[in-house]
């Protein structure tokens, strides 16, 4: 009976999940701005947890926990401080973003970037980075699936089987019900992931003898996991700033993220979040990297992916079977969450800036919604196909898309804030960005040549200096005036 513990606790949360992605479904109006954007009435609750779940992914789950196991306690702080100065990132992008989106009618982050900086071919490369480098952190998803279903039911589901449950019940709601579904999906998955995961690290330090018991026997095997550079002198401090660097520029980039500052009711849900999302993460981060810390007590020679599993083998080692299945369905919500805002947003992109913008412009608003559809099918494919093959580690593969995202972050800065903005500047700092991130991957350019920083610090300040040298020499502005926010009252001006 105790077997069938795991496959109860997957079936009932999937169709929980389900349910109410049905919800969704039946309260949607079938228009582009409901479809992709909830018709942009996202309260503050719904905002912060659906913003939350959408970042905490595979990444937060397995990913922390193995560079926990492979770094040490250092990384918590990393990456505690790093999300709350990216929550700054927030505030200065969000607002502008739902104040345009809200003025204008925008949809995809494309679309604000072609209004401010009139360009078509910035506008499709803007694009085009998006959808490339946010296919590797969608691929995160299937792959935490395949091996915390595959770990927890000691194989009977086996890794790319896991990893296909999870994208067939994704696909499935937001097919039907595009944001309504994800917003009140990501409400369940928010709290189940936040409660669950507190859940784990407790029941985990029990099993261990307490807090104190499993740090000191850790402390004991391994005293460099507690020091500020980490095993093996990983964090210098080049490497904590470039951290705190990645995330602030990162994380505004994602597309599902950006997206969800058009999904405001108003400025003050915004504000809550940005407010809240600090103070959840400090809380939350320590859990995953504390029990990859304490994962050298059972397993001590795990190398490569091997680490990025230890998240379910502790919880298989030191806790029930129904305890770990309620986890299991924590980390789930969470991959599910990231999953299935990042197919919405992608779709949105592939459907307004190419399909009507390019081939169908007299689109209906039904056709529209379809090829959104249509979309999403196709990228959970291509996302589930790279999965088959999982990369050596989820920290190296995510930090490289994050790198190439990061190289967008001042076109997005200087089309909010700047003036006399050269568009074309824009278009060579990220083709430029692009092209040392791509030298960097393949080894062309040396590590040396960063300076000791990662590769987000120098490139950045490259792709910025290019459009500020460009607009210094720029005959004309090129840029929309400044966004003027009188029109809109008081209270959502107080963000």
């Amino acid at each position: 009976m105790e077997t069938l513990i795991p496959y109860v606790a997957i079936t009932t949360y999937l169709l929980i999940t389900l349910s109410i992605g049905l919800i969704g479904y039946r309260q949607q109006s079938n228009t582009v701005e409901d479809f992709f954007l909830a018709n942009r009435n996202i309260g503050p609750i719904l905002l912060f947890f659906t913003l939350a779940s959408t970042n905490f992914s595979a990444f937060f789950f397995l990913g922390f926990a193995g560079a926990g196991y492979r770094i040490g306690i250092s990384y918590y702080p990393m990456m505690a401080f790093g999300t709350g100065f990216a929550a700054l990132s927030f505030y200065y992008i969000g607002y502008k973003a739902w104040l345009l989106g809200k003025q204008k009618g925008f949809i995809t982050p494309s679309e604000l970037i072609q209004d401010r900086l009139p360009s078509q071919p910035l506008k499709l490369l803007f694009m085009a980075v998006m959808v490339i480098f946010t296919l590797p952190y969608l691929t995160l998803q299937p792959i935490g699936a395949g091996y915390l279903l595959e770990s927890l039911t000691g194989g009977a589901i086996p890794y790319f089987w896991g990893a296909t449950l999870l994208t067939i019940a994704i696909v499935f709601y937001v097919f039907l019900g595009g944001m309504r579904s994800v917003a009140l999906t990501d409400m369940l998955q928010g709290v189940l992931m936040c409660v669950l995961m507190l859940v784990a690290v407790f029941a985990i330090a029990q099993g261990l003898g307490g807090f104190s018991v499993a740090n000191q026997t850790v402390y004991d095997l391994e005293p460099a996991l507690f020091s500020r550079s980490g095993l093996d002198q990983s964090f210098t401090p080049k490497t904590w700033f470039s951290y705190m660097c990645l995330w602030s520029f990162t994380l505004p980039m994602f597309p599902q993220m950006f997206m969800r500052f058009y999904s405001a009711k108003s400025a003050q849900p915004l504000k809550i979040s940005v407010l809240l999302y600090p103070i959840v993460a400090g809380v939350l981060f320590i859990c995953p990297v504390l029990i990859g810390v304490w994962g050298h007590i059972a397993f001590p020679d795990l190398v490569g992916k091997a680490a990025d599993q230890i998240f379910p083998m502790m919880l298989t080692q030191y806790t029930s079977t129904g305890l770990s299945s309620l986890v299991m369905v924590g980390a789930l919500a969470a991959f599910m969450s990231t999953m299935d805002s990042q197919l919405l947003a992608l779709s949105s992109m592939l459907t307004r800036d190419v399909y009507t913008a390019y081939f169908r412009q007299d689109a209906s608003l039904t056709e529209q919604t379809l090829v959104g559809r249509i979309w999403v099918i196709v990228l959970a494919g291509i996302g589930l196909g790279i999965a088959a093959n999982p990369p050596e580690t989820i920290l190296a593969f995510a930090t490289q898309a994050f790198t190439g995202l990061s190289v967008l972050f001042p076109t997005v800065i200087a089309a909010l804030y700047g003036r006399n903005i050269s568009a074309s500047s824009c278009l060579v700092s990220i083709v430029i960005g692009e092209l040392a991130v791509l030298g960097v991957q393949t080894k062309i350019i040396p590590s040396s040549w960063m300076l000791g920083f990662l590769p987000v610090v120098p490139i950045v300040a490259l792709s910025a200096l290019i459009i500020i040298a460009g607009s210094a020499f720029s005959p004309t502005p090129a840029q929309q005036p400044v966004l003027n926010d009188n029109h809109y009252t008081p209270q959502e001006k107080t963000y």
